[in-house]
């Protein structure tokens, strides 16, 4: 599958920003046998005075940018050309729980891609006892590692909410998990601390989810979304195996990756720091759009 992919952060500063410096990540990455960058740019208004690109420790590409001119607005814009390999779900070559014990501390890398990284707390991921309880509850049986990892994505997708107003960017898992409510990036987190809680290696995925519009109806501009899933490391021989559990799935051709880390700390489209007083309003629009 081809997809041209359009997508538009904009914040509106309620004060003049006398400066500022920020890290941006929202250019798609080549994945060897997944997915091919064919093309990326990345453009802002207004122009900072100073940009730089670099890839971190997890494989993501990083723009920085430097404002030091006056400026009460910030425009990124992405466009993207993707080729995203056809294939078909992966068969379950995974351990059982109790072999990946043994498969993890017999790895002895520590690359970025170790499983290692992705076992303990992290930033946005604590480890926390009632979804530890949850995850074991509900994937109790499960013969294997991929299999626990769909019983989990499975059940979030059947026990929560997704509604938009009920969580946002800086909610906590444990928050997220009481209300049994929240959005992708909630999901993902909760998926990440209940995995790492029985054991089992798992990361955060940023991305676009292309969407199909109803049978008859015209697929709406602007439509599609920046997402989130989860990376779960399911053995020496199944690697990494991506499940989304908003939509309780193995992901697939319509997802689209940016980059991926322990949380979305690791991997949020920008951070930074600006000179000024007062809060900000962001609007998002984004389209993946399919190439005949």
């Amino acid at each position: 599958m081809l997809y041209d992919v359009r997508l538009w952060l904009h914040y509106d500063y309620d004060a003049t920003v006398h400066g500022g410096r920020h890290l941006i990540r929202v250019a798609p990455v080549s994945v060897p046998g997944t997915q091919r960058v064919v093309a990326s740019s990345l453009s802002f208004e207004p122009r900072p005075q100073q940009t730089s690109t670099f890839t971190d420790f997890f494989g993501n590409s990083v723009t920085t940018l430097t404002y030091v001119a006056q400026h009460d607005h910030l425009d990124i814009r992405l466009s993207a050309r993707v080729q995203v390999e056809d294939s078909n779900p992966p068969a379950d070559l995974s351990p059982s729980r109790a072999q990946l014990s043994q498969e993890i501390s017999r790895y002895w890398s520590v690359e970025p891609n170790s499983p290692h990284h992705f076992l303990a707390a992290s930033p946005r991921v604590p480890l926390v006892h009632a979804i530890t309880d949850y995850s074991a509850e509900v994937t109790a049986g499960a013969p294997s590692v991929m299999g626990t990892a769909m019983a989990l994505c499975t059940a979030i997708h059947r026990d929560f909410t997704y509604d938009p107003k009920a969580t946002d960017v800086e909610t906590k898992p444990v928050e997220a998990f009481e209300l049994r409510k929240g959005v992708c990036q909630d999901f993902a987190h909760v998926m990440i601390a209940g995995l790492r809680g029985i054991g089992i290696p798992a990361g955060y995925v940023s991305g676009f989810l292309r969407t199909n519009p109803p049978p008859g109806k015209p697929r709406l501009e602007g439509a599609d979304a920046m997402h989130a899933w989860v990376r779960v490391w399911c053995g020496q021989h199944a690697g990494w195996v991506e499940f989304d559990p908003t939509n309780a799935m193995i992901a697939g051709q319509d997802h689209i990756s940016i980059g991926h880390g322990r949380d979305y700390a690791d991997i949020s489209p920008i951070v930074g720091v600006l000179k000024t007083h007062g809060s900000h309003e962001t609007t998002q629009s984004v389209d993946v759009l399919r190439v005949e």
